[in-house]
């Protein structure tokens, strides 16, 4: 990506590098930190079948009419349209990785979002550790979850490439980790695996993630169930606050000739309205990672890293 176009999207590839000091010893918890939804659907193979996962209508049709069913599919599962690096280099600190075993490709593991990903694990994964490299003072959490079909054979063999790849980048779950303990660790990685059986096992794997989302087209609603989530209290540690939209069948069915990027940029304004007006911190009502679609289309990124300015007035800083 042109850094002209970076830099006109509000994208910065070292904004955690350049938060003042006061910030650097708040737990990232507390931090404000913009994430993608489904950050590997850019690369959506179209040839390949519908998850196993999905309903069993969806799975028939695509068995009787493949060549119908997979563009649809593809049109409202893709919810990215850049790489790791770039959306890193845009700002993104949280990876929402969904991962999947392919038929018919051996021990290989993908990603999917309805359909499978063309970029394999090992790939995606090592473009990210390059580009760690490349940005040694940020912090990057990779929600990895799902694991359509994986055996635990898999789930060993992942976690084993995953410690291996990241070494001592990767944060324990035993710290609290601030940007500074991280810098003065070399630790770059926050890894969140969502199997309770395999984070347990590892104290460089973090437990899941809460994710809020309302699973709902109407940016309306999403923004309610948001409030309403936050009224409750939030988690003690990291959280996603979803502000993507979700289809169904029915609505699918009445736009034949919309797809999720124009149903995205549509409810851009009201979300990203909202998104504005939040504080990062500790207290309830307060928010941490902030996840959207389409992240290289608008001004998200840069909105959400200006939320951890509004804590240099003291507004929920520990």
């Amino acid at each position: 990506m042109e850094d002209k176009q970076r830099l006109q999207l509000g994208g910065s590839p070292d904004w955690m590098s350049r938060l003042p000091q006061k910030l650097q010893d708040e737990p990232l918890w507390n931090l404000a930190l913009p994430g993608s939804h489904d950050s590997m659907s850019f690369c959506l193979d179209v040839s390949s079948p519908v998850l196993k996962s999905e309903p069993r209508l969806l799975r028939l049709t695509d068995k009787l009419f493949p060549c119908c069913t997979r563009p649809c599919v593809y049109r409202w599962a893709t919810t990215q349209q850049s790489v790791l690096s770039d959306q890193c280099d845009l700002g993104i600190r949280f990876l929402d990785l969904r991962i999947a075993r392919k038929p018919t490709e051996g021990v290989k593991l993908f990603f999917a979002h309805g359909i499978y990903t063309l970029l394999t694990v090992k790939e995606a994964l090592e473009e990210l550790a390059t580009w760690l490299d490349a940005h040694p003072k940020e912090i990057v959490i990779v929600c990895c979850s799902h694991f359509e079909s994986l055996t635990l054979t898999d789930h060993i063999r992942l976690v084993e490439y995953i410690l291996s790849l990241f070494g001592d980048k990767l944060c324990s779950s035993q710290d609290i980790p601030t940007l500074r303990s991280c810098w003065s660790r070399g630790q770059q990685v926050i890894v969140s695996y969502d199997d309770q059986q395999m984070a347990q096992q590892h104290p460089e794997l973090w437990t899941g993630i809460p994710y809020w989302y309302a699973d709902s087209t109407d940016p309306k609603k999403v923004i309610a169930y948001l409030e309403d989530q936050k009224r409750s209290g939030r988690p003690a540690g990291f959280f996603v606050s979803g502000l993507n939209l979700t289809e169904d069948a029915p609505y699918i069915f009445l736009h034949p000739f919309q797809n999720l990027r124009k149903m995205t940029t549509k409810a851009l304004s009201p979300l990203l309205g909202w998104a504005s007006e939040q504080l990062p911190g500790p207290e309830a009502g307060r928010v941490n990672i902030l996840c959207c679609d389409f992240v290289a289309i608008s001004q998200f990124c840069s909105l959400v890293i200006d939320l951890n300015y509004k804590l240099l007035d003291g507004a929920g800083a520990t």
